[in-house]
Parts: structure tokens; sequence; C-alpha cells
């Protein structure tokens, strides 16, 4: 018996897909860890809001042939407006720089529309969620508050 699991390492490409009516159950079945589940939704509730939301654009994160994470921005080039809506990476894949290298295509991908300057998230605060994180990458707190969250941003 072999085991046929492609092997994902540090060093396999990543890349930012659709989601299809092929890759959606795989998507829906990416998660965080039990202690992370109260930052971001579920995968199926994003994809869900994506529907009903005509500015919302979305991708699966690859590496290699393999899903490890989603994203989803809102997108409104007539504000214009670009806001992380929602970023996570699968459990089984953390600690393996696919969060930054999907960041980077995320960033590069938002430079590309109509009067970008800036790309804005909200996110508990602290050092227990994914605060560290966006200010490792560059995100720095504007020191408003969105209900719970802090707002971040990264000028482009």
């Amino acid at each position: 018996m072999t085991d046929e699991s492609p092997i994902i390492t540090r060093n396999s490409n990543i890349s930012l897909c659709e989601v299809t009516a092929e890759t959606l159950r795989a998507i829906c079945r990416l998660d965080v860890s039990a202690e992370q589940k109260h930052f971001v939704a579920p995968n199926s509730v994003s994809i869900a809001e994506a529907y009903f939301e005509p500015k919302a654009w979305f991708r699966a994160i690859y590496a290699d042939e393999t899903p490890v994470g989603f994203l989803m921005i809102y997108d409104d080039p007539d504000e214009p407006h670009y806001f992380l809506w929602r970023f996570m990476i699968d459990a089984r894949y953390q600690k393996l720089g696919f969060g930054k290298r999907a960041m980077d295509l995320l960033i590069d991908y938002v430079r590309t529309r109509p009067g970008a300057r800036e790309l804005t998230l909200s996110c508990h605060p602290g050092e227990d969620g994914p605060e560290p994180f966006y200010r490792r990458y560059g995100f720095a707190l504007t020191g408003r508050m969105l209900g719970i969250e802090a707002e971040m941003r990264i000028d482009l």
C-alpha cells in the first residue's frame, strides 16, 4: 500500500486559485485549530457570504496542487476600498511560510486594482490572535476599532 498524498513542504509553490464546483468541498474542509476558531468564520460561511456580496473577491490558497487556505477581500474600485475580509491557513499547514507568501500574492493583486493605495483589515487584538502575523507582515494598527476588532492597514 502506498500513500498517494502529495508532499507539502516549505518550498511548495503557492498560488491563489478560483474555487470551483470540483474544489468546493476540499476548500470547505480546511480548518484552523480549535484555539483559532473564534478568530475566523468557516470557509463555507465565507463562500456563502461572497455569493451575496458583489464586491467580494475570494480565492483558495494552494501549495502545489493541495488546498491549504482561503482568503477573501472586499474589492470596491469605485471608492476605492480594499479590505481583507477573510484569511486563513489550515492548521496542518501553518508555520510553513504559506500565509506570508499568500499575502504577497494578494498584495500584488490589490496593487493592480484601480486607485489602490492601501489594504485594510480587522482582527481580534492581542498576542493570541492573528495580530502578530499581520504586524510582522507590515500592517499597522490604525487606532480605530470595528466592533471588537482592531483595524490595521498597510500602504501599497
